[in-house]
């Protein structure tokens, strides 16, 4: 993309995905050359002894030569959750309306071929 010519890590693209007391964010970022990569980043909010806040991250940088192998072994964690360790729980009651990663939506919106 001619547009982040010149500008190191340009964040091209985010989602936020609030989730109780944590809030995510997928960053896809462009380098110099053009190259992108994806940032996931843990945020959780934290309180100093004084009361004040400050906000505790955490981030995994995903290059592009392990998009589909860490996509692989993330669906196949979850898949083993849902159907081995609580086939009987009801994950339907965590969806949101508008969600765009529902069920098997999943699978459609993250793939990277």
């Amino acid at each position: 993309m001619e547009e982040h010519k010149g500008h190191e890590k340009a964040e091209i693209y985010s989602k936020r995905v609030r989730a109780g007391k944590r809030t995510y964010f997928f960053d896809v970022k462009a380098t110099r050359s053009d190259d992108y990569y994806l940032t996931i980043t843990e945020s959780k909010r934290r309180f100093k002894e004084d009361g004040a806040h400050f906000y505790e991250k955490h981030k995994l940088f995903l290059y592009k030569e392990d998009f589909n192998k860490f996509l692989t072994a993330l669906h196949g964690s979850i898949t083993y959750v849902k159907d081995e360790l609580m086939p009987d729980f009801d994950f339907s009651q965590f969806d949101e309306a508008g969600d765009e990663f529902v069920n098997d939506q999943f699978e459609d919106e993250l793939k990277w071929d």
